[in-house]
């Protein structure tokens, strides 16, 4: 019988822990979408003026 409840929780663990994995990748390629972009070159030439 110890080999049986072996058994179900090595695979609940391992799909516990695959699930972690999937939730982790999905929340960080959603975060990387909500980063602000650097605006590019300025058109004019002039150097921007900062604080």
């Amino acid at each position: 019988m110890t080999n049986n409840i072996k058994g179900k929780a090595a695979i609940g663990a391992a799909i516990g822990s695959a699930a972690i994995a999937a939730a982790l990748l999905y929340a960080g390629k959603r975060k990387k979408k909500n980063e602000p972009t650097q605006p590019g070159p300025i058109p004019s030439g002039e150097k921007p003026e900062t604080d």
